[in-house]
């Protein structure tokens, strides 16, 4: 995985979402269940929260490159909103082939 194809950025993204996620899911059990301390959601609320427009910059601009069509891109979209689901996206798009290199930029050394 690398940020030098829209493939890249968005695995990178898809798995940055899900993870941050799970720190906020964390952190609202020790909120709400175990501690009645809400620093968990503190520090991972802001952080998921920039990943998460982040993800939907990264899928919207990655409509052009992969070829996606307006399903694929609303489903992309529609993934980042419950917990792991960029995770399933990611996974059911590359095993359609809609996250193929082939269809991306070009790789820095072909250039």
């Amino acid at each position: 995985m690398t940020f030098s194809t829209a493939v890249g950025r968005f695995r990178i993204f898809a798995l940055a979402e899900a993870i941050s996620w799970a720190g906020l899911l964390l952190g609202m059990f020790f909120k709400y269940v175990v501690v009645q301390n809400e620093i968990g959601v503190k520090i991972f609320g802001p952080i998921h929260g920039v990943i998460f427009v982040g993800f939907v910059l990264v899928t919207l601009m990655a409509k052009e490159p992969l070829k996606w069509d307006a399903r694929t891109l609303l489903l992309g979209l529609f993934s980042s909103i419950p917990p792991f689901g960029t995770i399933v996206f990611e996974r059911w798009a590359n095993r359609t082939g809609r996250l193929s290199d082939d269809l991306g930029e070009a790789a820095p050394e072909q250039l």
